[in-house]
């Protein structure tokens, strides 16, 4: 028998080298992509440890009595951990929980308002046709160039003659107009087909049918974006109120951190701090909430 009669079997082992460097290739590129990750990674997840100390010391603090908050070398895990705080803080002489009432609405009704005016403003900017609309548009964007601190005068004179200082409506009517939101959702309409609307218009719908029933659905990622941008900065707001509340029954949440002090006047940190982590779980639950959509707002704004 000649050298190129061969078994089946002996010719189907193991193989070809073709595939053998292709397989070595694949595998040496999953590993370098393997060390890029860790080469990343390990960085991140140093960095993301760093950002969160401050927020491992407000909840430590907030376990432990005044005397023990800056004690050095610093305790994180409490031997006695002071729940008393919470309770405190809850439903003591200087309980948040006015205070927090009054951000909830604040926060819900300006981002109500914020999400109502934006997307109309931005559906109008992006898809009606009207004389001197790029004009007006340019100009309704260049206020945003005004410090917001120079307006805080003309809007408190403004406010106390029509009887609404010292009122939560000081603090909603403004957040509900903003040029952020309007140019977010002008931007986003304008990025969708208006084909769509042609189409609708050959059926016979009105502007209004147009744009709840085909852009709007469509913009809900970036309503959802949007929505928890403004709850931030509302729930957040410290100057607004500091400027138009003087009713302490009327304080916003970050009014009412500052409340707690001890027998000398200075701040009390266990009290402050107990107060300061109540604050942040709403923030912590619109976000886990959005969160999805508010990622594939984002990812689809760079996108695009």
């Amino acid at each position: 028998m000649t050298d190129t009669a061969r078994s089946p079997g002996i010719a189907s082992a193991g193989p070809t080298p073709p595939q053998a460097t292709f397989e070595a290739r694949g595998a040496q590129h999953r590993r370098r992509r393997r060390i890029r990750r860790l080469a990343w990674g390990i960085p991140l997840w140093i960095l993301a440890l760093l950002f969160l100390l401050p927020f491992a010391w407000m909840i430590s603090t907030s376990l432990k009595p005044d005397s023990e908050a800056f004690l050095i070398p610093m305790q994180w895990v409490p031997d006695q951990p002071r729940w008393e705080n919470y309770r405190e803080v809850l439903f003591g002489e200087a309980s948040i929980l006015p205070a927090f009432l009054n951000s909830v609405i604040v926060a819900v009704l300006r981002v109500l308002g914020e999400l109502a005016t934006a997307t109309l403003a931005g559906y109008s900017f992006a898809k009606l046709r009207f004389p001197g609309r790029t004009k007006v548009f340019i100009a309704y964007l260049a206020t945003s160039l005004i410090p917001a601190q120079l307006l805080l005068v003309p809007r408190f004179v403004y406010f106390q003659q029509l009887g609404l200082y010292d009122t939560l409506w000081a603090l909603i009517l403004p957040g509900m107009f903003t040029v952020l939101g309007t140019f977010l959702m002008r931007q986003y309409f304008i990025s969708q087909p208006d084909e769509f609307a042609e189409a609708a218009r050959l059926d016979g719908a009105g502007e209004f049918q147009i744009f709840f029933r085909i852009y709007l659905p469509n913009a809900i990622p970036m309503i959802s974006a949007l929505a928890i941008l403004t709850f931030v900065w509302s729930w957040n707001d410290y100057e607004t109120p500091l400027v138009f509340i003087s009713d302490p029954a009327r304080f916003t949440l970050p009014l009412g951190l500052t409340n707690f002090v001890d027998e000398t006047g200075a701040m009390a940190p266990g009290l402050s701090m107990a107060a300061a982590v109540i604050s942040i779980i709403p923030i912590l639950l619109v976000f886990l909430i959005f969160q999805r959509r508010f990622i594939r707002a984002m990812t689809e704004s760079a996108l695009k």
